[in-house]
């Protein structure tokens, strides 16, 4: 299974065909996707086992990059990375290789500028910008609920991805029709006419 918008591929679903030094190739249908993962997820990967990723579509001028994530918020946290200036989707995915998500968080929270260091391609420069641009961010990611308590939020968080839109765009839609009266329907609509404004 695959969800392609605008040339934004935001979710795969097929077989691992191959395993790199820090990606897979993942067949779907008949076309392999190679796509770049963390560590933890690489180690995992078993080849011919059914397997299903989310994805951040990386377009350069040279070629178009995938990397991906086991989960919704691994990938909001990246695509937060990647606001940061002077940092790319390879070294905001050694972060996620260094480290566990929860760890992440703590330690752009408590400013621990050392945890960032030990980061290949990630010198202290770079560390200081990542908590003083994130750390403000974070909190706000948190707020919103998308667990199973949250199933309505969920619901809309996947389809407007399939629009096209990040995550966060949709976290930040989905706080401003929340409280709206009407089905899941009708808060998708608004939250689409909220995106479009933007």
């Amino acid at each position: 299974m695959l969800y392609v918008i605008c040339n934004m591929i935001s979710y795969l679903e097929g077989t691992i065909k191959h395993k790199g030094t820090n990606n897979l190739i993942i067949l779907t249908g008949n076309v392999g996707y190679k796509v770049f993962v963390p560590i933890h997820i690489l180690n995992r990967a078993i080849i011919d086992n059914k397997f299903s990723i989310y994805t951040y579509t990386n377009v350069r001028d040279d070629a178009i990059e995938l990397f991906g994530f086991e989960n919704p918020d691994d990938l909001a946290l990246f695509e937060l990375f990647l606001t940061v200036p002077g940092v790319g989707p390879r070294t905001a995915l050694n972060v996620f290789s260094a480290s566990q998500t929860k760890k992440i968080k703590e330690a752009i929270i408590k400013g621990d500028v050392d945890f960032f260091t030990t980061i290949p391609r990630l010198g202290r420069k770079n560390a200081q910008k990542i908590i003083i641009e994130l750390r403000s961010k974070l909190g706000s990611l948190d707020e919103l609920d998308l667990t199973a308590e949250g199933g309505e939020n969920k619901e809309i968080m996947e389809a407007l991805k399939i629009f096209g839109f990040s995550t966060n765009e949709a976290k930040e839609a989905i706080k401003t029709i929340r409280d709206l009266e009407g089905d899941t329907s009708f808060k998708i609509k608004q939250a689409l006419k909220y995106l479009g404004k933007k």
